[in-house]
């Protein structure tokens, strides 16, 4: 295998409710086993920079697989979308649980012609909200939590698509969470975070929290004002860390 060889595909799932939904597929080539990553996307949208992280993942030697949670909205600019995302109370978490598990059951299913060992999920933006509630409701090996907004809902954003606070289901997280923050972010705000580390302290969770002087929310987003290439860098090697270490038989590569 030369280095940087791949398979990336758009495929099909059944999600929650039996909707058909587009899920974004990148891994090496070859029948594996291969470590697995559930890739929760960002509010903006299941876009480029959503396959280009999957891709970068199979280029590290993973099976990544990123469904499509919002397949049930309109298909919108990235702005209005957004707009209509929040207006409705955010999207169904029960639904986004049922869409993120087809995705875990086709990397564990040897449906695609590889085969998974261990998998972990990683969300960034509400997909970091995502990552840490998958990490109490789904059985995934480890978590990676990207400045997940909202994780401490206060009372005027719990709603019927999302009911329940996401740091309440601390207590039910049965994996090792990995948390990357900047500091300059205001949702979530510094106090957020001390919080949230808090309650997996209290609740003798394993977990490991960075963060970043100088860095904002979605400081990896290339393609936007927030990036900061420096703190980016060094939050990637702390991501490749945690998964060789949680995820049996993760390769990496150099960061790039």
């Amino acid at each position: 295998m030369a280095v940087g060889d791949m398979i990336a595909e758009t495929i099909r799932l059944t999600g929650h409710g039996g909707l058909s939904i587009r899920a974004y597929v990148a891994r090496p080539p070859g029948a594996g086993p291969f470590p697995g990553v559930l890739i929760a996307h960002h509010m903006p949208g299941w876009d480029e920079e959503s396959f280009e992280t999957a891709r970068r993942f199979a280029h590290h030697g993973y099976a990544a697989i990123c469904p499509n949670v919002q397949e049930r909205i309109p298909d919108l600019p990235r702005a209005e979308r957004m707009q209509h995302v929040r207006g409705q109370g955010g999207l169904n978490d029960e639904e986004m649980l049922g869409d993120l598990q087809a995705g875990l059951d086709y990397l564990r299913s040897g449906s695609g012609g590889f085969e998974v060992g261990r998998v972990g999920v990683i969300g960034f933006c509400s997909g970091g909200r995502v990552a840490y509630m998958a990490a109490a409701r789904l059985e995934v090996d480890a978590a990676v939590d990207c400045w997940g907004g909202n994780v401490i809902a206060p009372p005027e954003r719990i709603s019927a698509n999302q009911p329940v606070s996401v740091i309440d289901m601390t207590p039910d997280i049965g994996c090792p969470v990995l948390g990357i923050f900047g500091n300059d972010d205001a949702d979530p705000d510094v106090a957020q975070v001390n919080a949230t580390e808090e309650a997996l302290r209290q609740h003798g969770k394993e977990y490991e929290f960075h963060r970043y002087d100088g860095a904002g929310h979605a400081f990896f987003s290339w393609e936007r004002p927030a990036y900061r290439a420096e703190q980016a860098a060094d939050a990637w090697q702390k991501v490749w860390a945690f998964y060789e270490r949680c995820l049996s038989g993760a390769k990496t590569a150099a960061a790039g």
